[in-house]
Protein backbone atom coordinates (compact mmCIF):
# COMPACT_ATOMS: atom_id res chain seq x y z
CA UNK A 1 0.00 0.00 0.00
CA UNK A 2 0.94 3.64 -1.17
CA UNK A 3 0.13 6.28 0.94
CA UNK A 4 0.52 9.73 -1.09
CA UNK A 5 -1.58 11.89 1.32
CA UNK A 6 -2.21 11.66 4.93
CA UNK A 7 -3.04 14.09 8.07
CA UNK A 8 -5.40 14.18 11.08
CA UNK A 9 -8.32 14.04 9.17
CA UNK A 10 -8.19 12.36 5.86
CA UNK A 11 -5.81 9.65 4.22
CA UNK A 12 -5.44 9.30 0.29
CA UNK A 13 -3.64 6.01 -0.53
CA UNK A 14 -2.66 4.58 -4.23
CA UNK A 15 -5.11 1.21 -4.78
CA UNK A 16 -3.47 -1.49 -7.17
CA UNK A 17 -5.69 -3.05 -9.71
CA UNK A 18 -7.12 -6.46 -8.17
CA UNK A 19 -7.68 -4.85 -4.92
CA UNK A 20 -11.11 -3.99 -3.82
CA UNK A 21 -12.31 -0.60 -1.65
CA UNK A 22 -14.43 -1.96 0.56
CA UNK A 23 -14.87 -5.70 1.61
CA UNK A 24 -17.39 -7.99 -0.53
CA UNK A 25 -18.57 -11.30 -1.11
CA UNK A 26 -14.81 -12.55 -2.22
CA UNK A 27 -13.81 -12.24 1.31
CA UNK A 28 -10.54 -10.80 0.10
CA UNK A 29 -9.10 -7.93 2.56
CA UNK A 30 -10.15 -4.91 1.32
CA UNK A 31 -7.34 -2.09 1.23
CA UNK A 32 -9.90 -0.02 3.87
CA UNK A 33 -8.81 -2.70 6.06
CA UNK A 34 -5.02 -2.32 4.97
CA UNK A 35 -5.12 1.52 5.94
CA UNK A 36 -6.87 0.88 9.01
CA UNK A 37 -3.87 -1.75 10.07
CA UNK A 38 -1.55 0.91 8.92
CA UNK A 39 -3.00 3.82 11.30
CA UNK A 40 -3.45 1.38 13.81
CA UNK A 41 0.27 0.30 14.16
CA UNK A 42 1.86 3.78 13.29
CA UNK A 43 -0.38 5.89 15.64
CA UNK A 44 -0.51 3.32 18.22
CA UNK A 45 -4.13 3.62 17.91
CA UNK A 46 -5.53 1.44 20.74
CA UNK A 47 -9.10 -0.31 19.84
CA UNK A 48 -11.16 -0.28 16.46
CA UNK A 49 -9.63 2.34 14.34
CA UNK A 50 -12.14 4.68 12.29
CA UNK A 51 -12.33 5.10 8.96
CA UNK A 52 -14.81 6.19 6.65
CA UNK A 53 -14.96 5.34 3.19
CA UNK A 54 -15.75 8.70 0.76
CA UNK A 55 -15.80 6.68 -2.42
CA UNK A 56 -14.58 3.32 -4.34
CA UNK A 57 -13.18 2.16 -7.45
CA UNK A 58 -13.76 -0.68 -9.39
CA UNK A 59 -11.22 -3.43 -9.20
CA UNK A 60 -9.46 -3.68 -11.74
CA UNK A 61 -8.73 0.19 -11.89
CA UNK A 62 -5.91 1.51 -9.50
CA UNK A 63 -5.35 4.88 -8.37
CA UNK A 64 -6.20 7.32 -6.14
CA UNK A 65 -8.92 6.67 -3.24
CA UNK A 66 -9.85 9.22 -0.55
CA UNK A 67 -10.89 8.12 2.91
CA UNK A 68 -12.29 9.37 5.98
CA UNK A 69 -9.88 9.70 9.54
CA UNK A 70 -12.51 11.51 11.35
CA UNK A 71 -16.53 11.66 12.07
CA UNK A 72 -16.14 15.35 11.06
CA UNK A 73 -14.41 14.94 7.86
CA UNK A 74 -16.18 11.55 6.44
CA UNK A 75 -20.21 13.80 6.21
CA UNK A 76 -18.01 16.92 4.91
CA UNK A 77 -16.24 14.76 2.21
CA UNK A 78 -19.24 12.71 1.35
CA UNK A 79 -21.18 16.51 0.93
CA UNK A 80 -18.17 17.48 -1.56
CA UNK A 81 -18.79 14.44 -4.00
CA UNK A 82 -22.06 14.52 -3.80
CA UNK A 83 -21.76 18.28 -4.92
CA UNK A 84 -19.10 17.60 -7.73
CA UNK A 85 -16.64 20.33 -5.68
CA UNK A 86 -14.06 16.86 -5.82
CA UNK A 87 -12.21 17.37 -8.65
CA UNK A 88 -10.88 14.08 -10.37
CA UNK A 89 -9.44 13.46 -13.16
CA UNK A 90 -8.80 9.82 -14.86
CA UNK A 91 -6.37 8.57 -17.40
CA UNK A 92 -7.07 5.70 -19.86
CA UNK A 93 -5.37 3.90 -22.43
CA UNK A 94 -7.17 2.66 -25.34
CA UNK A 95 -6.14 0.82 -28.52
CA UNK A 96 -8.11 3.09 -30.91
CA UNK A 97 -7.52 7.09 -30.81
CA UNK A 98 -10.73 8.80 -30.51
CA UNK A 99 -12.25 10.82 -33.70
CA UNK A 100 -11.80 13.96 -32.17
CA UNK A 101 -8.63 14.54 -29.87
CA UNK A 102 -10.98 16.49 -27.40
CA UNK A 103 -14.72 16.40 -26.72
CA UNK A 104 -17.60 15.72 -24.08
CA UNK A 105 -19.56 12.48 -24.31
CA UNK A 106 -23.32 12.73 -22.85
CA UNK A 107 -25.03 9.22 -22.85
CA UNK A 108 -28.04 7.34 -20.70
CA UNK A 109 -26.64 4.41 -18.93
CA UNK A 110 -29.03 1.71 -17.90
CA UNK A 111 -27.06 -0.21 -15.24
CA UNK A 112 -27.89 -4.60 -15.75
CA UNK A 113 -27.27 -5.55 -11.89
CA UNK A 114 -26.98 -8.78 -12.81
CA UNK A 115 -24.13 -8.49 -15.70
CA UNK A 116 -22.33 -6.17 -13.34
CA UNK A 117 -22.59 -3.72 -16.53
CA UNK A 118 -23.55 -0.31 -17.82
CA UNK A 119 -25.39 0.16 -21.61
CA UNK A 120 -25.13 3.66 -22.66
CA UNK A 121 -28.22 5.18 -25.14
CA UNK A 122 -27.97 8.36 -27.01
CA UNK A 123 -31.25 9.83 -25.75
CA UNK A 124 -33.07 8.87 -22.27
CA UNK A 125 -34.89 5.44 -21.82
CA UNK A 126 -36.46 3.96 -18.92
CA UNK A 127 -34.50 3.35 -15.88
CA UNK A 128 -31.51 5.42 -17.38
CA UNK A 129 -29.34 8.26 -15.56
CA UNK A 130 -27.52 10.84 -18.07
CA UNK A 131 -23.83 10.72 -17.78
CA UNK A 132 -21.27 13.41 -18.80
CA UNK A 133 -17.61 13.49 -18.89
CA UNK A 134 -15.03 15.20 -20.81
CA UNK A 135 -12.30 14.05 -22.59
CA UNK A 136 -8.62 14.86 -23.97
CA UNK A 137 -5.85 12.88 -26.16
CA UNK A 138 -3.01 13.88 -23.96
CA UNK A 139 -0.45 11.47 -25.08
CA UNK A 140 0.02 8.12 -27.50
CA UNK A 141 3.01 5.29 -28.01
CA UNK A 142 3.67 3.46 -31.30
CA UNK A 143 -0.32 1.36 -30.82
CA UNK A 144 -1.63 3.02 -27.39
CA UNK A 145 -3.67 6.25 -27.01
CA UNK A 146 -4.20 7.55 -23.45
CA UNK A 147 -7.01 10.11 -22.67
CA UNK A 148 -7.36 12.25 -19.81
CA UNK A 149 -11.07 12.46 -18.61
CA UNK A 150 -12.50 14.25 -16.27
CA UNK A 151 -16.24 13.12 -15.30
CA UNK A 152 -18.48 15.31 -14.46
CA UNK A 153 -21.43 12.82 -13.00
CA UNK A 154 -20.22 9.99 -11.04
CA UNK A 155 -22.25 6.72 -12.92
CA UNK A 156 -21.53 2.98 -12.87
CA UNK A 157 -18.68 2.14 -14.92
CA UNK A 158 -19.07 5.41 -16.54
CA UNK A 159 -15.98 5.69 -18.16
CA UNK A 160 -15.43 2.29 -19.31
CA UNK A 161 -18.89 2.37 -20.89
CA UNK A 162 -18.79 5.81 -22.02
CA UNK A 163 -15.31 5.18 -24.29
CA UNK A 164 -16.33 2.17 -25.43
CA UNK A 165 -19.72 3.55 -26.90
CA UNK A 166 -17.32 6.10 -29.30
CA UNK A 167 -15.09 3.17 -30.39
CA UNK A 168 -12.21 3.70 -27.84
CA UNK A 169 -13.08 0.60 -25.34
CA UNK A 170 -10.12 0.75 -22.23
CA UNK A 171 -7.00 -1.33 -23.04
CA UNK A 172 -7.74 -4.99 -21.07
CA UNK A 173 -11.66 -4.40 -20.49
CA UNK A 174 -12.89 -7.12 -21.91
CA UNK A 175 -16.73 -6.61 -20.69
CA UNK A 176 -16.82 -3.70 -22.59
CA UNK A 177 -15.17 -4.44 -25.97
CA UNK A 178 -11.50 -4.80 -25.38
CA UNK A 179 -10.32 -7.45 -27.68
CA UNK A 180 -7.73 -9.22 -24.89
CA UNK A 181 -6.77 -8.50 -21.30
CA UNK A 182 -3.87 -7.83 -19.72
CA UNK A 183 -1.87 -10.19 -18.25
CA UNK A 184 -2.39 -9.14 -14.60
CA UNK A 185 -6.00 -8.88 -14.80
CA UNK A 186 -6.19 -5.15 -14.91
CA UNK A 187 -7.87 -2.63 -17.60
CA UNK A 188 -5.72 0.34 -18.05
CA UNK A 189 -7.95 2.95 -16.40
CA UNK A 190 -6.44 4.89 -13.61
CA UNK A 191 -7.61 7.82 -11.04
CA UNK A 192 -4.63 10.02 -11.78
CA UNK A 193 -5.90 13.39 -10.10
CA UNK A 194 -7.59 14.31 -7.20
CA UNK A 195 -7.99 18.48 -6.48
CA UNK A 196 -10.46 19.85 -3.58
CA UNK A 197 -10.49 22.22 -0.78
CA UNK A 198 -10.04 20.27 2.79
CA UNK A 199 -12.92 19.64 4.76
CA UNK A 200 -11.17 21.06 8.06
CA UNK A 201 -8.38 23.38 7.17
CA UNK A 202 -9.63 24.51 3.83
CA UNK A 203 -6.28 24.25 2.46
CA UNK A 204 -6.57 23.24 -1.08
CA UNK A 205 -5.23 19.79 -1.63
CA UNK A 206 -3.88 18.52 -5.51
CA UNK A 207 -2.72 15.15 -5.25
CA UNK A 208 -1.22 13.48 -8.50
CA UNK A 209 -1.41 9.26 -8.52
CA UNK A 210 1.79 7.15 -8.89
CA UNK A 211 2.09 5.28 -11.95
CA UNK A 212 0.86 1.26 -12.39
CA UNK A 213 4.58 -0.40 -12.69
CA UNK A 214 3.43 -2.01 -16.32
CA UNK A 215 5.91 -0.60 -18.98
CA UNK A 216 3.35 0.77 -21.24
CA UNK A 217 1.87 3.25 -18.81
CA UNK A 218 5.66 4.26 -17.94
CA UNK A 219 6.38 4.32 -21.19
CA UNK A 220 3.17 5.98 -22.76
CA UNK A 221 3.60 8.68 -19.71
CA UNK A 222 6.52 9.82 -20.90
CA UNK A 223 4.66 11.59 -24.12
CA UNK A 224 2.46 13.26 -22.21
CA UNK A 225 3.44 17.61 -22.94
CA UNK A 226 3.43 19.60 -20.38
CA UNK A 227 1.64 22.65 -19.44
Amino acid sequence: MKVVYEDNHLIIVYKESGEIVQGDKTGDVPLSETVKAYIKEKYHKPGNVFLGVVHRLDRPVSGLVIFARTSKSLPRLNDMFRRGDMHKTYWAITKEPPLHPQGTLCHWLVRNEKQNKSYANDHEVPNSKRAELNYRLIGHSDNYYLLEVELLTGRHHQIRCQLAQMGCPIKGDLKYGAKRSNPDGSISLLSHHVEFVHPVSKETISIDSPLPEDTLWQDIAQTVKKG
